[in-house]
């Protein structure tokens, strides 16, 4: 069984990355603000769905087949990098604004509004190299079965992911009335915003590590 210590560990590493910006939080945040809660809350069933499909494949074994294939890991990290400083110029641009400065979105339905959660929880380039590269090195094949221990870290995850989600949806409205009356303050959010986002990026690029297998 997973231990304390590796369900810990993850958690920290969950809380890290929830907290850090990304494609997640903008568009949860965008949603939230322009659409109203409940729309918020539907786009983050679509990106709790998006978890389910990462726990799946790992609890899988997907990680061997990027340790068989590396240049297929590396290219995730390449696309992945350049995502992340693509988003990070879209904020520190000339123009460029914050997360949660109200953007002028189309009322969607339900199901698209889950689609996109979905979509956007998929292709996020953070949550795929958790859980590609970071999730298996908890996993301790001396303690048992490894797709459980894989589930059990993963679901761990995501509830630390949607905790913090749900807040930032419930939130975003309060949050971005108030970097809306103080201009700078909105201003100081989007570049450390942008230099997260660039951090990340390069951290992406400079690692030199390959995927680490779930070994039976």
């Amino acid at each position: 069984m997973v231990s304390n210590t590796a369900l810990a560990g993850i958690a920290a590493v969950a809380l890290g990355i929830v907290l850090s910006p990304g494609p997640n939080m903008i568009y949860l945040v965008s949603r939230s603000i322009t659409q109203g809660r409940r729309a918020g809350l539907i786009s983050l069933a679509g990106v709790a769905a998006g978890f389910l499909v990462y726990v799946a494949a790992v609890a899988a074994g997907i990680a061997a087949v990027f340790t068989l294939v590396p240049v297929l890991y590396t290219a995730i990290k390449l696309a992945g990098a350049g995502y992340l400083l693509w988003l990070a110029w879209q904020a520190v641009r000339p123009g460029g604004v914050s997360a949660f400065a109200p953007k002028e979105l189309p009322v969607d339905p339900p199901r698209r509004l889950f689609t996109m959660g979905l979509v956007t929880n998929l292709l996020n380039p953070k949550i795929a190299i958790v859980y590609v590269s970071v999730l298996p090195q908890f996993v301790d094949p001396g303690r048992g079965h490894v797709a459980l221990q894989s589930l059990l870290l993963g679901l761990t995850q995501i509830g630390v992911a949607l905790t913090v989600n749900g807040l930032i949806v419930l939130t975003a409205g309060t949050v971005a009335a108030f970097l809306a009356r103080r201009p700078r303050w909105l201003s100081v959010q989007r570049y450390i915003m942008g230099t997260v986002l660039a951090g990340l990026a390069v951290h992406l690029l400079a690692d030199r590590s390959a995927a680490t297998p779930l070994r039976p």
